[in-house]
């Protein structure tokens, strides 16, 4: 029972998954605001991957053509063939459009950390103790660490002095008390989040 009920869950999460990449390939398409930037503001992840999915795009469209070419002999197949195909399109653009439409976000109690469709991280202000600008090429797993690279690089490290809670896309939780991300513009990014911090926790006033 308790396999199934996993299971299950799993579904869902699959299909909630889809769901945000088709809303945000709806929102990239009609050029809508970013999603959940509200009051905040939204700083972009996706720039860095922007070559990469046009082309792994591009290079799905060409396959199709040469599979409907192939296959043509064989309707049913080129059918079933040709739905996964253009799924694969709309699953890759997807992917892109999400992490256009779906920014970092930062408010003045909290830093919102996305990635995609598939990670949605809120950490308030009061828990980060440090935020640096800290360039890595290389994220081995460890407990209690995130990394969200795009195109295996980030740029900015925050630690924190109270674990958030994390599910990741399977559903198991994680606790983390260090959080690695990358941004289009890093340098503004750790600048307005240290003003943010410095305004919400002014340090005293200096005796004279």
């Amino acid at each position: 029972m308790r396999a199934v009920y996993g299971l299950l869950r799993l579904l869902r999460r699959l299909v909630a998954h889809e769901l945000r990449l088709i809303a945000s390939l709806w929102r990239w398409v009609a050029r809508r605001p970013p999603h959940g930037v509200g009051e905040g503001r939204g700083f972009g992840h996706a720039r860095g991957q922007a070559a990469m999915m046009f082309g792994f795009a591009f290079v799905c469209v060409v396959e199709s053509v040469g599979m409907s070419v192939l296959l043509r002999d064989y309707p049913v197949t080129h059918q079933v063939v040709l739905v996964l195909d253009v799924y694969t399109v709309v699953f890759v653009l997807g992917l892109y459009a999400a992490g256009v439409t779906r920014p970092h976000v930062l408010d003045s109690t909290a830093l919102r950390v996305r990635n995609g469709a598939h990670v949605d991280l809120r950490i308030p202000l009061e828990d980060i103790t440090a935020v640096r600008r800290e360039m890595r090429f290389t994220h081995e797993r460890a407990d209690g660490e995130l990394n969200l690279p795009v195109s295996a690089q980030t740029e900015v490290t925050l630690e924190l002095a109270n674990p958030v809670r994390h599910f990741t896309f399977m559903g198991r939780e994680q606790t983390v008390h260090l959080v690695r991300l990358h941004a289009d513009d890093p340098d503004e990014l750790v600048r307005s989040l240290t003003q943010a911090r410095t305004a919400l926790s002014p340090l005293p006033d200096q005796p004279a």
